[in-house]
């Protein structure tokens, strides 16, 4: 049908299918803005304005917007020209991954077009509708706020930044010489890590995100393009039994359809592990097994995605089901079905008892400490399956090239590890495979493992065609990866004066149907949590546990927020029991400078074994000790910033149906120290002085690549604008393992920094033949190389000179960094709420954040990060679950059903933000691991000091609260008779 669209004020004339979804329309013709998160108009993603007004358009027929206006991103501003908005969004730091962006800029363009004074309430409810994980919004409403007095004519102050000290310091975001101090450095030295450090550049392609140029991995529309549909499995455990897909494949306009029977059987894990992978090889890429509902079993390659849809319907399955469990102690349990009997698999720790991984430390007498112990304290806690829900879902695109190698366009964060496990399932030598991963629309953690990938590659080596394999939101909550539940039984001795003698902590880690990532599972509960308390005697056991439920994958730490939620609820417990303020028993164990660092050399053996399955005696323990520690600092700051002393209850009856409490928990993060891990660089010089930087660790939304920018900038001398930073791409970018955000970012920092380095001599020693002075006289600072006699050249004439003058030579470097960051990032959270004790609703008033980060290269991007986590970290702590019926059937599986915070459910915050020790000029971590890590048990603390009951279970759900109300009403009822 024929369909006239006015798009941006140009008419249109478009051929379109009478169902065809006006999403798809827009995408078809290149207005690659409006993005596909979830299919039922939930997260807004897909916004577009229709005569002004937003709309899903992924619930929007095109025929629907026959004669309307349609208004795209693309239509806002442009590249040379940007809205206001668009200015306020990249100066605010309200840019994280830019997914979500368009929809938030379409949404707010409409609210101010209506109203142009509009207060942060009608800001937060205008963008309600449009989702963002990676920001914690109160940079958005920033952002938009600041356009509104823009546009009114209105001047606006600079954005400002907390320092150490809780105060707010101004920021020039645009460009700025160097300062005459900064303009230092000679004989091929690196500058002081100085100039660059602790600006707050724009994020290095904030533009193009803001403008909604092709920047994802579905931002491309190749000729001959199929369209690929997963069939899963509708039963939590069965055999296949026979499949038909006679009629799927008679279908016209169907390619291919695969099923087990057409590929080879291979055991692997999806998990981006290093080589050798020492998680559990226990999937398949089609099975005739199933382990849960959403498991693989065919996949189909058609013309368009309608026809692959109905191929998929045609497909018939035999199955024969088998006996399913879902809790991971029934799993354990004597005559529990055993999930992975097959002779192929290997590396499960003990397939007869369904236990993927499993790790255990122990130092000292635990026995004999408990036994002298005055106080012994002990607490289950209970955390959900819950999902990362990254906006951009997983999405690849296969296809041949021109030399007849396979190329995978994907969005994931591990390019190499993608690679490596795709020549393996396919066959294909590495070398024939080109992985290209352009910006990760969100991740945290889920797309650290090979999903679609390997299902698209198959089809374009059965059909010799381009295609494309997207899940849908109902998949991502079906067939991705989910952060685990977990059970974890804490067991504290104590002296009466708080001293804490004995520590235990056992966790049952529920694996789902694969173990890919069980190891790091198993140890991150336990690293990041009890060496915050050493003590004498001290015990850590994890099981990773098999059942019938969607894979575990990683979500920001791998499991710390996991065992931070037990341990910091437990302190407060433990206080309780003393009749001992909580930040004074907390003072009184806590780490110091000095002490041995446990857990470390743990981390360590379970990553080198590929079956980790012996204890680790302490005797194996290597003597780490922390030479830096910021707790003091950072709970000092949140004490005072929450006003503990004065609004603290400590269970304290309150009068009136609004019941009031704050809390307070610590957090500590450490990168799992990860064998294998190797980061690079490489620097070029181009003709006009500027520099093209190539690395493999993705951008996600942390910001990462601008700090990466920022560190080279440093190191040359130049503008971060001087630097053209390139996405992984195996076949030009060097190698990187991309474990995990922190070790990586360590890793990379250090590569550029080298790099850098040796590009900066190999520049001065051309300038001093050129100038015919020694190169150690020389400085290079501004982008000009300069002699102590005055005399100078510009980069560009050395540039020009090195590449076209008598002695030609290339200016490059590649650097590699393999050591992994061993210092802890600490956090503080404080946490103020309100309870109605009537509903049981949670509102949260405000947060307090104080992290010790390393250093800061870009306090604005470092913030957005922290906002974020706390973001997250509410998220979860009082509404994100799975829920699942009997079968194992999901029952969460769209943004309506599983809840995650808006614009509007954000409360106020208050960010400090610490700096090191200044040991290490390049101690720079990823501080949004931790920003989540604290904030759920300081949340469960604050409810408890708000009601006098303790809640152990995640979410705080005001089901939940009511029934601890409840109990808490019958207990004391049954104590006063």
């Amino acid at each position: 049908m024929e369909l006239e669209l006015r798009i941006n004020g140009v008419i249109k004339s478009l051929d379109v299918a009478p169902n065809e979804l006006l999403l798809n329309v827009l995408r078809r013709e290149g207005y690659y803005s409006v993005k596909h998160g979830c299919g039922h108009g939930h997260c807004g993603a897909c916004t577009v304005l229709i005569d002004g007004l937003p709309r899903p358009s992924c619930v929007m027929l095109a025929m629907q917007a026959a004669g309307a206006t349609v208004t795209t991103v693309e239509g806002l501003g442009s590249f040379r020209r940007l809205h206001p908005l668009q200015e306020t969004f990249i100066d605010a730091g309200a840019v994280h991954c830019g997914f979500c962006t368009p929809g938030m800029l379409l949404s707010a363009y409409a609210l101010l077009q209506r109203n142009p004074n509009p207060s942060e309430e009608e800001i937060r409810d205008a963008l309600a509708g449009n989702l963002c994980r990676c920001t914690g919004y109160n940079r958005i409403v920033q952002a938009v706020q600041r356009a509104a007095a823009l546009l009114r004519g209105e001047d606006i102050e600079p954005i400002s930044i907390p320092d150490s000290g809780g105060r707010t310091r101004p920021w020039d975001l645009g460009p700025a010489p160097l300062e005459p101090d900064e303009q230092v450095g000679g004989g091929g030295e690196a500058p002081p890590v100085h100039a660059m450090m602790g600006r707050p550049e724009r994020q290095i392609d904030a533009i193009k995100l803001v403008t909604g140029k092709p920047a994802f991995a579905d931002d491309c529309n190749l000729p001959g393009l199929l369209h690929a549909r997963l069939l899963t499995s509708p039963h939590a455990h069965a055999i296949i039994r026979e499949i038909d897909t006679t009629e799927a494949r008679a279908l016209p306009g169907v390619h291919a359809v695969l099923t087990y029977k057409d590929i080879p059987r291979i055991p692997y894990t999806s998990a981006a592990q290093p080589w050798p992978e020492p998680g559990p090889h226990d999937q398949y890429s089609l099975d005739h097994i199933v382990r849960y509902v959403g498991d693989r079993v065919a996949v189909v390659a058609a013309e368009t995605a309608d026809i692959a849809e109905q191929a998929l319907k045609l497909i018939k399955v035999d199955y024969e089901p088998l006996p399913a469990v879902f809790d991971p102690r029934k799993a354990l349990e004597p005559g529990a079905p055993q999930l992975h009997p097959e002779p192929e698999s290997y590396g499960i720790y003990d397939a007869n008892r369904n236990i993927a991984a499993h790790v255990q430390f122990e130092q000292g007498n635990v026995e004999r400490a408990f036994a002298g112990a005055e106080l012994i304290v002990e607490g289950e806690y209970v955390l959900p399956q819950i999902q990362q829900v990254a906006i951009e879902n997983h999405v690849a695109i296969t296809y041949w090239d021109e030399d007849d190698r396979l190329v995978v366009r994907t969005s994931s964060e591990v390019p190499y590890h993608v690679r490596r496990l795709v020549a393996v399932l396919t066959g294909l030598a590495p070398r024939r495979i080109r992985v290209i991963a352009p910006r990760v629309g969100g991740g945290f953690g889920a797309k650290h493992d090979l999903l679609v990938e390997d299902l698209c590659a198959l089809l374009t080596l059965a059909t010799d065609r381009p295609v494309r394999l997207e899940y849908s939101r109902v998949d991502e909550f079906r067939s991705s990866r989910v952060a685990p539940s977990h059970i974890i039984r804490l067991k504290t001795g104590l002296r009466r004066d708080g001293t804490i003698l004995a520590n235990q902590m056992l966790v049952l880690v529920n694996a789902g149907a694969y173990g890919g990532q069980a190891v790091p599972l198993s140890v991150g509960s336990g690293l990041n949590s009890l060496p915050l308390y050493p003590c004498p005697s001290l015990r850590y056991s994890a099981q990773v546990v098999y059942t019938n439920l969607p894979p575990a994958g990683a979500f920001r730490s791998n499991g710390a927020w996991a065992g931070l939620f037990a341990l910091e609820s437990h302190m407060d417990e433990i206080a309780r029991r003393l009749s001992m303020d909580p930040l004074t028993l907390r003072r009184k164990n806590w780490l110091k400078e000095g002490e041995i660092l446990p857990f470390l050399p743990l981390a360590t053996a379970a990553y080198q074994s590929a079956t980790p399955q012996t204890a680790l005696a302490s005797s194996q323990l290597a003597d780490v000790r922390l030479r830096h520690c910021g707790l003091p600092h950072c709970l000092q700051v949140v004490e005072e910033q929450l006003n503990w002393r004065e609004k603290r209850r400590q269970g304290q009856s309150q009068s009136g149906r609004i019941q009031r409490g704050v809390g307070i928990a610590l957090a500590m993060h450490l990168p799992i120290p990860r064998p294998s891990l190797l980061s690079s660089a490489t620097l070029k010089l181009n003709e006009d002085g500027s520099f093209n930087l190539l690395i493999s660790l993705p951008e996600n939304g942390n910001g990462s690549h601008t700090i990466l920018t920022q560190i080279a900038a440093e190191g040359l001398g130049v503008r971060p604008e001087d630097i053209l930073i390139h996405p992984p791409d195996t076949d030009s970018t060097p190698f990187d393992t991309s474990s995990d955000p922190s070790s990586s970012l360590y890793a990379c920092v250090h590569a550029v920094r080298q790099a850098a380095a040796q590009v900066r001599q190999q520049l001065l020693s051309v300038a001093a033949r050129l100038l015919n002075v020694p190169a150690e006289s020389l400085s290079l600072a501004d982008s000009v190389i300069r002699a102590p006699g005055g005399q100078s050249l510009s980069l560009s004439q050395v540039a020009l000179q090195a590449l076209y003058g008598e002695q030609p030579t290339s200016i490059s470097a590649t650097s590699s960094w393999s050591a992994a960051c061993s210092a802890p990032t600490f956090a503080a959270q404080g946490v103020e709420v309100e309870v109605d004790t009537a509903t049981g609703a949670t509102h949260v008033l405000k947060v307090v954040s104080a992290i010790d980060g390393g250093h800061i290269v870009n306090p604005v991007l470092a913030e957005g990060q922290i906002e974020g986590g706390i973001a997250q970290g509410l998220s979860y702590g009082l509404c994100e679950e799975m829920v699942y019926d009997q079968q194992g059937n999901p029952l969460t599986t769209n943004l309506n059903d599983y809840r995650i915070f808006s614009a509007r459910d954000m409360p106020e915050t208050s960010i400090v933000l610490m700096e090191g020790d200044g040991a290490d000029p390049l101690d720079i971590r990823d501080i949004s691991e931790i920003a989540i890590a604290a904030v759920a048990p300081a949340l469960a603390n604050a409810v408890a000091d708000a009601l006098g009951v303790r809640l152990r279970q995640l979410p705080l759900t005001p089901e939940r609260v009511l029934h601890a109300l409840y109990m808490a009403r019958q207990q004391a009822a049954r104590a006063a008779t």
